[in-house]
């Protein structure tokens, strides 16, 4: 048997059921008849039947958050293939079918619409099965709906004989009077539902409605592919707006008819959805009152008395009542809001998304005002020491210190006087480095990794990590204080670190994971600091040792993944370890490779920045628009967590590379920049403090704010200034922390 390749089609303009469906939102994505919206229903109904195809969307990119959003809820894949413009049923299912025939020559297309009910979908799957085996034979085969009552909302259709046989003829929607006379004649109701071999019916647009076929032809050459999403192109515009009916099964002589008995409705008018007997929505309260619908907005109360077969419909800006056998003249209201009030016919604008350059104001404000302030007095105690973390009501909490968050605070503090931040910074600065050395610094120059709450020692391992943040915050002092000699110091640990690494130029770490990229890349940046405050070669012949370790042994060559764990030799780890891939680090090593790139002039190590960019866009949750915490090597998702700094590697890896773009990929980059700093102002409280870590169901886990994720988020601060500077010089003067 030919694979099945269902096609759900997702037009509709979202009038007849106004105000609750509107073209914004049209019916298909709300629910009428229980729980689950339309197009939910559909996707359950016809999903099992794709064994050996695919399942396919057909829908406007207008409706693309709508469908994905909507395909997540309910766990279900599909290929969606999105329209610039809607263009009628024919264009539409002429993209599905094109698609499919180049995916597989034999395969059958069901095409349905993704807004009717039909609640026993066994018996729905039983006649498609039927059906494709008259489409294999080279029919169109159009399921028709045996009538239980004479009815003007649907088209009909007049078969030749009994079974499954040619038709004869597709007629309109008629008067009550000829309704009766096709029922008694054994007319079926056209239900749009439609079987065939995706090239027979290619064949067919193309002999019948050649405009139509050329222009989506054209379209899909050009289309552009997004995940598991194809948007169309331009040309998909030129094709001539007409219904399937009109431009081929009213012409075509290979059109053929199944007669089905399942209940079916295509609820385009309220009296269908209250027939339903699940259409009622939200609070209410009827006295004396009979054959009613009530649809009510959240937050809403309904009372009605004494009324029957009315119709209430509530929205938040618009309330419908009607009786219910005369709501099919819906759109003769809509028709009239369209010269009284037309801002009625869709829902009220969504507030626009903040201009990436306002947010980057909004946040430098944060920085000088609420963060920096807080994290320079109660985030340091009288002693220099800086807070492992804070209470969210800014209390201290008392907690071990690890090295890391002392160097990391420092830099921070070293950076916001770089900016021109008026606040202690010298002082902060200065006592923390002398509180560190003090209490952190091992007798061979190492710091040892953690301290107890009361600053006694607790854990004596030297972590690379934790000598990459030394480097890195003395190269930071160095320039905000202007003390050159610090470079020595830098110089002394960065030369232990070498005598230790081995053959492959990698440093073994402490710890559990001895064979690590994570250490490394906080190396490279230190390296890139201070090559990049002196130009000294020994920086740079460092930078340029660690990237080629990067290169040649973190990046996955098959999956385009770097990885995180590694064997003695620095190939993958073996297991769950070997496997793991965490979107920030991508973010984060794109960054670092683009900076790297853009000092060497190199394009070659510019375009792995690139690969890795896309590899971590992998991991941006479309639906919630946010980086998650962890993925496999193959792509899956390991954990739908999401910490505070990979938003922040999203944004900075988004901005450098717009800033060594032109054009459109430029403008690419920085709608993801946008879209990262949204996430990133998610996690951020007004009083200079953040939350870490969202859960998958959208809530943060309640702990104190941890000291760590500052540098995160002055990170990205910098580079905003720094990209604006690029892309819009007279713009950075906001961006000012002064």
């Amino acid at each position: 048997m030919a694979s099945l390749y269902p096609v759900i089609m997702c037009g509709g303009s979202g009038t007849r059921l106004w105000p609750a469906s509107r073209p914004s939102l049209p019916k298909q994505f709300i629910p009428l008849a229980g729980n689950r919206s339309l197009f939910q229903e559909t996707v359950e109904r016809v999903a099992s039947l794709a064994e050996d195809g695919e399942l396919i969307v057909v829908a406007g990119i207008a409706h693309r958050q709508a469908v994905e959003t909507q395909l997540d809820e309910i766990g279900i894949s599909a290929r969606i293939i999105l329209e610039p413009a809607g263009r009628d049923s024919a264009a539409a299912m002429a993209a599905a079918a094109l698609w499919t025939a180049s995916q597989d020559p034999e395969a059958v297309n069901l095409f349905v619409a993704s807004d009717h009910h039909i609640p026993h979908g066994d018996q729905f799957r039983k006649a498609v099965r039927e059906a494709v085996v008259g489409a294999t034979a080279g029919r169109i085969v159009t399921l028709g709906v045996v009538p239980t009552t004479p009815s003007s909302a649907y088209g009909y259709i007049a078969p030749q004989g009994p079974g499954l046989s040619p038709v004869s003829a597709f007629v309109e929607k008629p008067d009550e009077a000829t309704a009766n006379r096709y029922i008694s004649e054994g007319y079926l109701w056209n239900s749009g539902n439609f079987i065939a071999q995706a090239k027979i019916l290619a064949r067919e647009i193309f002999e019948r409605a050649a405009a139509v076929g050329e222009a989506v032809q054209s379209s899909l050459r050009g289309a552009v592919k997004d995940e598991n999403c194809i948007l169309l192109n331009a040309d998909f515009n030129n094709a001539p707006k007409i219904s399937i009916d009109y431009a081929v099964m009213e012409k075509t002589g290979i059109a053929s008819v199944l007669p089905v008995r399942f209940d079916w409705t295509d609820l385009g008018s309220w009296d269908s959805v209250q027939a339903s007997g699940e259409g009622d929505v939200g609070l209410h309260v009827l006295e004396d009152s009979e054959g009613c619908l009530v649809r009510a907005c959240d937050g809403v109360m309904v009372a009605a008395i004494g009324l029957q077969d009315v119709g209430i419909i509530v929205e938040r800006d618009a309330v419908l009542v009607t009786d219910l056998k005369k709501s099919q003249d819906v759109k003769k209201v809509v028709e009239r809001l369209r010269s009284l009030s037309p801002r009625h016919l869709d829902f009220p604008a969504r507030p626009q998304p903040e201009p990436l350059l306002e947010g980057a104001s909004r946040m430098t404000n944060w920085l000088r005002q609420a963060a920096l302030p807080a994290w320079a007095s109660i985030g340091q105690d009288p002693t220099g020491a800086f807070e492992e973390v804070l209470a969210l009501d800014g209390r201290r909490v008392p907690a071990p210190r690890r090295a890391r968050v002392q160097a990391r605070q420092i830099l921070v503090y070293a950076e916001a006087g770089l900016n021109g931040w008026n606040g202690p910074w010298k002082s902060v600065t200065s006592t923390g480095l002398q509180r560190l050395r003090s209490l952190y610094l091992r007798p061979d120059g190492f710091m040892r990794t953690l301290l107890a709450a009361d600053g006694a020692p607790k854990d004596e391992t030297a972590m690379v990590y934790d000598q990459a943040f030394l480097i890195f915050a003395l190269a930071r002092v160095s320039a905000a204080l202007g003390e050159p000699d610090l470079e020595a110091e830098a110089i002394g640990i960065k030369d232990q670190l070498l005598a230790r690494a081995d053959d492959f130029g990698g440093i073994k770490e402490g710890g559990a994971y001895p064979y690590q990229s994570n250490a490394h890349m906080h190396l490279l940046e230190a390296a890139l600091a201070w090559e990049e405050a002196t130009g000294d070669s020994g920086w740079a012949s460092f930078a340029d040792r660690i990237v080629n370790l990067a290169r040649t042994h973190f990046i996955d060559t098959d999956t385009g993944f770097l990885l995180e764990y590694f064997k003695a030799d620095w190939s993958p780890a073996a297991g769950e370890d070997g496997r793991l891939t965490e979107p920030g680090h991508q973010f984060e090593w794109a960054w670092l490779l683009a900076r790297h790139g853009r000092n060497r002039n190199d394009p070659v190590i510019l375009a792995d920045a690139w690969k890795l960019y896309e590899s971590g866009l992998r991991g941006v949750e479309r639906r919630r628009s946010i980086t998650i915490d962890a993925m496999n090597s193959d792509g899956s998702v390991r954990s739908a967590r999401s910490r505070l700094w990979p938003q922040t590697e999203w944004l900075k890896a988004s901005l450098i590379l717009a800033s060594l773009s032109e054009d459109g990929q430029r403008a690419q980059c920085l709608d993801q920049a946008a879209a990262a700093q949204r996430a990133l102002w998610q996690y951020l409280t007004p009083q200079g403090l953040w939350r870490d870590k969202l859960l998958a169901d959208g809530k943060f886990i309640d702990e104190p704010a941890p000291a760590s994720s500052f540098y995160h988020i002055m990170a990205a601060y910098l580079q905003l200034k720094d990209t604006f500077s690029v892309i819009e010089p007279g713009s950075t003067q906001s961006l000012r922390l002064s």
